[in-house]
């Protein structure tokens, strides 16, 4: 770990200096020289808090009228780590299944194309990027697909403007783990201090990776496929957006993916149609974690841990396609 580690300030610490500038993410054409083309030319949205990049599928026809296919506006919210082209194979197959929904993937604070704020990472922060986003969209509700940390800051949204979200799909919702089952030198990790920020930085991003990073050695052709390859797509963005890592740990600190629990039961007992879907192999998010908190509509899929999002495309698309036409 480098010296001089950046750390982002906590909530409830003294105001951040307003006139701190954001760490600027990479270049689009960075992203594009290693990765392709598989998301559309990024667009960008200029907030108070630094510039946020954003995609859109948009519809091949004209927005159905019938009332039986509802979905025309649909934001999805990726995880802590993998940016929004994570999420592309799924709002691909979406977007190919709802050709009148106009689908848009958002890079969040540190990472992909977006800025590194130099503000606490909140769930407020997120929340507060999502409402500019459709603001820009002059979208005033969406159905909302979030997987993993992006699952708990949409059920979190859900809770704080429930008349923002249409709808909700979570995919291996984060927020359910609870900091006490974190041993007393994990917890000060979490807690953060002078001396320790640099072995929380890699404890937390070990902790993330369940292991070591490793980028597979066939990446490119793989990439050269058309296919996401996760861990070199988080490997690049280590090496390359310098607020990346910064944004991880207090993403993993403060963001949301600890102890969210009274904001998925607030977000459980408004009148937002759900669905969850998780895998049975995963230790984020389990179906009884699910229940304790009043969501009962939960699909398992076996043999699957929290990758499913890639390693199960057609079979969630198949499950959102369902749950969608059934709104």
């Amino acid at each position: 770990m480098p010296n001089g580690a950046i750390v982002l300030p906590r909530p409830g610490t003294a105001k951040p200096d307003d006139k701190l500038l954001p760490i600027n993410a990479p270049t689009e054409a960075a992203f594009v020289a290693k990765f392709g083309s598989l998301l559309p030319q990024a667009s960008y949205l200029q907030t108070q808090n630094g510039r946020a990049a954003y995609y859109e599928l948009l519809p091949s026809r004209p927005p159905p009228t019938d009332s039986r296919t509802p979905v025309s506006r649909v934001l999805f919210v990726h995880g802590v780590q993998t940016p929004a082209i994570g999420l592309q194979p799924l709002a691909s197959a979406l977007s190919s299944r709802f050709p009148g929904a106009h689908c848009v993937l958002v890079d969040l604070w540190g990472h992909g194309l977006t800025d590194t704020p130099l503000v606490p990472h909140d769930p407020a922060l997120f929340h507060a990027l999502l409402e500019a986003l459709m603001l820009q969209l002059k979208w005033n509700d969406a159905h909302f697909v979030g997987y993993s940390f992006g699952g708990s800051t949409t059920a979190s949204f859900a809770a704080a403007k429930p008349e923002r979200v249409a709808s909700m799909v979570l995919v291996a919702p984060a927020g359910l783990m609870r900091e006490t089952q974190f041993d007393e030198s994990q917890r000060l990790y979490l807690r953060g201090g002078e001396n320790l920020e640099e072995q929380a930085q890699a404890w937390i991003i070990e902790f993330l990776e369940d292991g070591k990073l490793i980028v597979p050695s066939d990446w490119e052709e793989r990439v050269g496929r058309g296919e996401v390859v996760a861990e070199a797509v988080r490997d690049w963005q280590m090496k390359e957006h310098e607020g990346h890592a910064a944004s991880v740990v207090a993403i993993f600190r403060d963001g949301g993916v600890l102890d969210k629990h009274a904001e998925f039961v607030k977000a459980a007992k408004s009148s937002i149609k759900y669905l969850c879907i998780i895998g049975e192999l995963d230790d984020v998010c389990g179906i009884q974690d699910l229940h304790d908190v009043g969501m009962q509509n939960v699909v398992v899929l076996p043999q699957v841990g929290h990758g499913l999002v890639r390693e199960r495309v057609s079979k969630i698309t198949q499950l959102i396609e369902d749950f969608w036409s059934s709104l």
